[in-house]
């Protein structure tokens, strides 16, 4: 509800607010008006033991609130409605929830600390951030959550805070602070600011000690109270009083801040106007507990103004201490009632007037909902912060210059980190505890990523580095380039002596699983990177300083719901895979989707081959087959247009004069490309080279190993003779052309285009494609000849053929004609895994950019990406495929866009991109395990049943 008035805890329906407190006071005992002093410790973990403590403070002692401790949200509901039921008054519920609920209870979501958000430069999303962590609170029963911390965190030292605050800036905290106030506030869950009157120049713990504030009301005035002004003023509901010794307020040092009249009552209420609820920090913290005994500190600290005792140790004692109290005039019924009235004003603002049981049903989800982690994502990505870039070493530019290796420092796992660098290219891990043998192993990387990895269990856990870790930072540093990314407090960056040698600095402030993948992103550009300092690192880094880097375009990694999408609607794919297998459809695949940019699904399912013995992963490559077409000789005919060698009408004869006075000669690349140059659909090569009654390969054609005149791998221990390549292209050359004219699918143009390609820029195919493309794509899962590349065990076997090669061919291409070339063809020839497929679909979604890079015209993309023989019922573009014009041929789903495009492959592979709605879809299998003849991957169409999957993903706006 909305306050009014200076009194933050009216309402806008005052009148029947006070209705309700005045019904309820007027009937109150003087115990029960006291028990509504207290807010007790309750437990969702522990015994029934415990639970019938709480219910005797209840019943016998009229305790008015709760503050829950560790257990989890479904036992935590169980007991609220179990104590709401039993109390005569409706429980307020308290919790410390400063990122979250997961701060006590165990499968809640957690949030960034607070240090990780002060670097984030957007407070609209701070707010957002106060609604959430309202939203969970409002759901589980909690009707105040003791945050945010505003304390001003000016001491590195400081043991308590650090974490926990926004940083060293007044004006960051204050910001910071109101906008997650208004957040939470909107839901109906009281704030609470805390440590008042500042607990962030402190080198010692309250819980431990009694802290000691040596400063004076001036220095308080402008840097301590400065948030709690603001916050008052904007309408805070209530302010946490700190256990603090402040001598130049309190005259008394042993005398806990928290319960000096002085400051609780004559600087907080009579000086700063607050009207809010006053409530103590824990009095089972020894700074309090040490003061006096525990009924005696309770009774101090309502005298000095506070509302609301918290953790109280003795409510039995305490309420005989505040009897007697009253019976002797030490505290005045009228002043315990103005407490209490202030906690019914509290308990109607936060909708207990109207209290209804907690619905269990659907909690967990509701907890941890894809809106929480959209927004953490968020904020993640908008804390990093850059403090160094020489050479605009961050964004990782000319990935085809880099040779790179990443070194961890420090005890935590690095896992995410350095799974995500790797789906943008090479990334090698060099591990070797000898630091003479490291910086040897090094030798030959042009760029070294360092990752100092720290706890991240909790904010309090320590976050410094050790001295063999600086001292193999510094070593590394003074003899590579280095990136070093700190996933820790930036306070660890204090226990560096030198930041020389580095050239990039990245603090990614947490070691999450979220924060790791994210920086990892930003570390590749592909996502912008903004966040500022919140804390000063010695002289060199102030508070508020930060480069921000620009997006290079690449791919990111996140969940559907950033990009408008339904995760569960995305899982029914996985119900198709899982169908595939028990099927033997295919033996395992990978399948990705992407949206804006953005890898929202990327799922490997199922083994390499029927024996289950190894298990598909996503770095496993696959034969592509036809793919081929547009992930490498498109792409290279798309350049040689641009430059001008060849045009969309460049017959064959000029394209390869072999091919004058031919049959052929007038058929122009425009017609090769869209298969409409009535070519044959394909010609059996290999059978020209074995027997034709046993169908055994001749020994005139092939040896068993490599010789001078037998080169050409076609398989294992299967060499073909070197002059058959020139028999390819004569087949072609003398192949009839076919009589009826208009659409036949045929990769015959591709083997001319192969040689052309060759011809023109004196340069092998595979060599040209690496060189051009996929090495400054960071496609580094993507090759022809992949067992000269990878090891086999990364490699999915295809077929088992019978019929030509007599095996089980793994690491050679399936395509007999491609093989028959060396495993480089224009049509066939390329392994990939579904990761490397999407960046060169997603350049072609971004009209030719990528990575910063340039690598086609928008234009020539739209000339390619193009049906130029529609009116002949042609769907084809120039290579690329398109969607159906025919309702009854089944390109694709028939619900993508008529601008989309993509193209599939005979072992099971697909892949499509359409501009209108911004998806990447890739498919790779292979289906054609144990053999061809596996073609239940093809009649159930299950390609483009998950192409309508996805498509039915797509959330209305």
């Amino acid at each position: 509800m909305q306050s009014q008035n200076n009194n933050p805890l009216k309402t806008i329906d005052s009148l029947a607010q006070t209705v309700w407190v005045d019904s309820i006071l007027k009937n109150m005992s003087v115990q029960e008006k006291i028990g509504q002093l207290f807010m007790v410790q309750a437990y969702s973990n522990k015994d029934e033991a415990h639970q019938k403590t709480i219910e005797e403070m209840i019943n016998t002692y009229h305790v008015g609130n709760l503050i829950f401790m560790q257990g989890t949200p479904e036992k935590q509901a169980v007991l609220t409605n179990r104590y709401q039921s039993i109390s005569k008054v409706p429980l307020l519920i308290g919790f410390d929830g400063e990122w979250g609920l997961d701060m006590r209870l165990k499968n809640a979501f957690r949030y960034p600390w607070n240090m990780t958000l002060g670097a984030v430069q957007d407070n609209e999303l701070l707010e957002r951030f106060g609604e959430q962590i309202g939203k969970h609170c409002k759901r589980l029963g909690i009707h105040i959550n003791f945050a945010p911390v505003v304390d001003i965190n000016t001491n590195p030292a400081n043991p308590i805070i650090g974490n926990r605050s926004f940083g060293e800036s007044k004006f960051n905290v204050t910001q910071k602070s109101l906008a997650f106030v208004k957040g939470m506030q909107a839901q109906g869950v009281l704030a609470n600011a805390k440590h008042f009157p500042g607990h962030g120049d402190t080198a010692t713990d309250s819980h431990h000690t009694l802290p000691v504030i040596n400063f004076d009301m001036a220095r308080l005035d402008s840097l301590e109270l400065y948030p709690y002004k603001k916050l008052i003023s904007a309408g805070l509901a209530s302010v946490m009083t700190a256990h603090l010794s402040i001598p130049k307020l309190e005259s008394n040092e042993k005398l806990p801040s928290s319960l000096s009249k002085k400051i609780v009552n004559d600087l907080l209420i009579e000086q700063m106007g607050f009207e809010g609820l006053i409530i103590t920090d824990g009095l089972n913290m020894k700074a309090a507990a040490d003061y006096s005994s525990s009924s005696e500190i309770d009774l101090a600290a309502i005298l000095a103004g506070n509302d609301m005792l918290l953790i109280p140790q003795d409510v039995p004692a305490t309420m005989a201490l505040f009897l007697k109290a009253i019976e002797n005039k030490t505290i005045s019924i009228e002043r315990i009632e103005r407490s209490v009235r202030k906690i019914l004003q509290a308990k109607y603002w936060a909708g207990l007037a109207q209290w209804k049981p907690i619905s269990l049903e659907g909690l967990h989800e509701d907890l941890n909902s894809k809106t929480d982690l959209v927004l953490h994502r968020k904020l993640v990505e908008a804390s990093t912060t850059v403090l160094k870039n020489e050479g605009g070493i961050v964004p990782i530019q000319r990935l085809e210059k880099q040779k790179i290796a990443y070194v961890k420092i420090g005890t935590e796992d690095e896992t995410p980190f350095v799974t995500t660098l790797k789906k943008y290219t090479k990334v090698d891990v060099i591990n070797e505890a000898n630091l003479a043998k490291l910086i040897q192993k090094l030798e030959p990387y042009t760029l070294v990523i360092i990752g100092y990895h720290s706890s991240n269990e909790n904010p309090w856990k320590s976050y410094k580095m050790k001295n063999q870790d600086l001292v193999k930072l510094q070593e590394i540093a003074r003899n590579k380039k280095v990136i070093f990314t700190v996933f820790a407090n930036p306070y660890s960056l204090l226990d560096l002596k030198s930041f020389t040698n580095i050239e990039g600095l990245v603090v990614g402030y947490q070691n999450s699983a979220i924060a790791q993948e994210i920086t990892a992103q930003q570390l590749f550009g592909a996502k912008a990177i903004k966040g500022k300092l919140p804390v000063s690192i010695h002289k060199i880094f102030k508070e508020g300083y930060g480069i921000q880097t620009n997006s290079l375009s690449r791919l990111s990694y996140g969940i559907p719901e950033e990009v408008k999408m339904s995760s569960s609607k995305l899982e029914k794919i996985d119900s198709i895979a899982n169908e595939v297998l028990t099927k033997k459809m295919a033996p395992g695949m990978q399948i990705l989707v992407a949206r804006a940019g953005k890898v929202i699904y990327q799922k490997s399912f199922g083994y390499h081959t029927a024996d289950t013995l190894q298990k598909v992963v996503d770095s496993d490559v696959y034969d592509i087959a036809s793919l081929t077409k547009i992930v490498a000789t498109l792409p290279l005919v798309m350049r040689a247009v641009e430059e001008g060698e060849m045009s969309l009408d460049t017959d064959l004869k000029h394209l390869n004069a072999a091919f004058d006075s031919t049959n052929k000669d007038t058929v122009t690349l425009k017609q090769m490309l869209s298969h409409t140059g009535r070519l044959k659909a394909w010609i059996p090569f290999y059978k020209y080279t074995q027997d034709s009654i046993s169908g055994k390969n001749l020994t005139d054609y092939y040896q068993p190993a490599k010789t001078r005149s037998y080169g050409i791998q076609v398989a294992k221990n299967l060499y073909l003779r070197n002059t058959y390549k020139d028999s390819i292209i004569q087949y072609i050359k003398n192949a009839e052309q076919r009589e009826k004219p208009g659409y036949k699918y045929s990769d015959l143009g591709y083997y001319i285009l192969k040689e052309t390609l060759e011809d023109v820029y004196k340069t092998p195919l595979n060599v040209l494609v690496q060189d051009n493309l996929y090495s400054s794509l960071g496609a580094d899962r993507t090759s022809y000849l992949p067992l000269e590349k990878y090891p086999d065990s990364d490699i999915i076997p295809t077929e088992n053929d019978t019929y030509y090669r007599h095996q089980l061919l793994h690491g050679y291409v399936h395509d007999m004609g491609a093989a028959m070339e060396g495993g480089v063809g224009g049509h066939a020839g390329v392994f990939a895994n579904a990761n490397d497929i999407a960046k060169i679909m997603q350049m072609y979604l971004q009209k030719g950019f990528y990575g910063g890079k340039r690598y086609l015209k928008t234009s020539t993309i739209d000339i390619f990406n193009k049906r130029y023989f529609a009116d002949q019922k042609v769907r084809r573009g120039l290579g690329f495929d398109k969607p159906q014009l025919d309702p009854e041929v089944e390109a694709t789903c028939g619900c993508v866009s008529d601008q989309s495009f993509g193209h599939s492959g005979f072992t099971g592979t697909f892949t499509w991109a359409d501009p209108e709605s911004q998806i990447v879809y890739v498919f790779l299998s292979n289906r054609v395990y144990p053999n061809a003849d596996n073609r239940g991957l093809i009649v159930n169409d299950i390609r483009t049943k998950i192409q309508q999957l996805i498509q039915d993903a797509i959330l209305l706006e």
